[in-house]
């Protein structure tokens, strides 16, 4: 067997390791399960895990309320450090945007539907058992 030179090991990066390398997901077979379930698109499509990663591809990848869209700068199949790992992509302006609008909304939503600071005692509790208990006679 023959050891692969790093320039062609570099071409053939899989998806779901870039994934991982680019610290998008914390373990390749995370990645991998949020590629099957439609969470991540290679230029506007589905794709396989085992897809090669080209440069300059768009990626779109949902994660929980977010939806970021990235571009690939560099290929990597090792997983390093943040800052290292940030160089590898570079997010669109209008995903930034967009995922900074949503997020003042998200905030503005919480602030018109506050939480009480704590739970009701015991007198609260059944005040709010009898009124629930008029709203629906």
């Amino acid at each position: 067997m023959t050891k692969k030179s790093s320039t062609e090991a570099s071409a053939n990066i899989r998806l779901d390791k870039w994934l991982w390398a680019a610290r998008f997901f914390k373990t390749r077979a995370l990645a991998r399960t949020m590629i099957e379930n439609g969470k991540v698109k290679y230029n506007g499509q589905r794709c396989k895990p085992s897809r090669n990663v080209e440069l300059d591809a768009l990626l779109t990848i949902t994660q929980g309320h977010d939806a970021k869209e990235v571009q690939v700068l560099k290929l990597s199949d090792q997983r390093r450090g943040a800052p290292e790992a940030q160089l590898l992509y570079s997010e669109t302006q209008e995903s930034l945007n967009k995922r900074t609008k949503e997020a003042e909304l998200r905030k503005l939503q919480h602030s018109l539907n506050p939480h009480p600071d704590s739970k009701p005692d015991k007198k609260q509790r059944r005040q709010l058992i009898q009124v629930k208990q008029k709203n629906h006679s």
